[in-house]
């Protein structure tokens, strides 16, 4: 991994607007969290604590010792699940639970990402509308000091507001095209 050209600014030296769209961020992540019904809390902590190295070990300790009893290699402890069909239920059971929870808390987070990408969208539409708009502002300064900063018909098209409809109509035209060539 190269290390980049600069050394990172320490966090005093970030600017007002980084830091405080930052704090916004972790604002909004706090009361999502905050805002979350009471079932999505415990999945997502049952997930997480499923997603662990210690629910690994506890399923070795366990599971280990449930095998090592039924095999019949602890002197004095009675078998109670010789032919593991009772292991086999239980792993089954917990399987359907955790990936209930799993599912749950996917859920969860595919909604958080879904408003992000909103947001995003927001905020990528908004600064190409400005910027259309400064390209205006630009070309008009130009003229004024009688200098051609690019062509003609760059000018234009950098100036020409996108709709974001004609944008998604153009992208689902183009999945359709290359769905009905791979046909």
């Amino acid at each position: 991994m190269t290390s980049p050209t600069l050394p990172p600014p320490p966090p005093e030296k970030l600017s007002s607007a980084l830091r405080r769209n930052i704090e916004a961020i972790e604002k909004r992540r706090e009361q999502d969290a905050r805002e979350a019904k009471l079932e999505e809390r415990i999945a997502d902590r049952i997930t997480r604590f499923t997603g662990s190295m210690r629910f690994v070990y506890l399923h070795l300790a366990l599971y280990g010792c449930w095998i090592i009893v039924n095999l019949g290699f602890v002197p004095g402890v009675p078998r109670f699940d010789p032919t593991f069909v009772v292991l086999a239920m239980v792993a089954s059971v917990e399987a359907i639970f955790l990936s209930t929870f799993v599912l749950i808390s996917q859920n969860r987070m595919a909604a958080v990402a879904d408003k992000r990408a909103d947001l995003d969208l927001q905020i990528s539409l908004l600064t190409e509308h400005e910027l259309t708009k400064v390209a205006g502002l630009i070309e008009s300064i130009a003229e004024r000091l009688d200098s051609k900063v690019l062509p003609d018909s760059e000018v234009r098209e950098i100036k020409r507001d996108i709709s974001p409809e004609a944008v998604l109509d153009e992208i689902e035209a183009h999945k359709r095209r290359e769905q009905s060539s791979a046909d």
